[in-house]
């Protein structure tokens, strides 16, 4: 494999473009992301992977004006994660969603380009109508919702999984006779009795 085109980021926060031998800016480090091209930003002076902390601010950035992708509430719901002890699964389950919603959405613009040929960009309203409560969906979706449902009974799973092992070391003693519940005692004593014959 090819080793990723080196972004340098020097203290003035400006950005050196290691393979055009120029500076550049945060858009077009966006049109490199839009045009899948391996990159990766570094440090100027330490080499630190600076690649998280640039694709953050461009969503800061996306999120700040246009149409925002995420609301409030999600936002609160995924800082509530961090600490917390399904971090890791939740970045995991949100990862395979995002993805799985990629596939379908990359299917269906596929598809529409084979019935319609080349397509005009549909503008982020539009599409945000398209998706409201009440619009039906295409079929081509139906692989995402498929797979979004797969990731949930997954983590479902999962996490009886982590359960299981989790207390499977802690003893469970069991209740005194003379310490369980009257109702336990009755149906104990009811199952002792033996049966009348006919």
């Amino acid at each position: 494999m090819a080793s990723p085109r080196i972004i340098k980021k020097y203290p003035n926060r400006r950005l050196y473009d290691t393979e055009t031998s120029t500076y550049i800016t945060l858009a077009e480090v966006k049109e490199l992301v839009l045009g899948y091209k391996d990159f990766q930003v570094q440090d100027a002076k330490s080499g630190e992977d600076l690649t998280r902390s640039i694709l953050l601010q461009i969503i800061l950035e996306e999120e700040s004006g246009g149409v925002p992708m995420f609301s409030s509430s999600m936002l609160a719901n995924i800082i509530r994660y961090y600490g917390h002890a399904m971090q890791g699964m939740m970045g995991s389950y949100l990862e395979r969603s995002i993805s799985a919603f990629h596939e379908a959405q990359k299917r269906f613009q596929e598809q529409a380009q084979t019935l319609y040929g080349e397509m005009p960009k549909v503008p982020a309203e539009a599409w945000t109508q398209f998706a409201a409560p009440g619009q039906p969906i295409p079929n081509v979706m139906g692989g995402y919702l498929e797979k979004g449902a797969k990731a949930v009974i997954d983590m479902q799973e999962e996490l009886r999984t982590q359960a299981l092992k989790l207390f499977s070391g802690f003893p469970y003693p069991t209740v005194p006779a003379e310490e369980a519940p009257p109702r336990a005692k009755a149906a104990k004593a009811s199952a002792k009795k033996p049966r009348a014959r006919k």
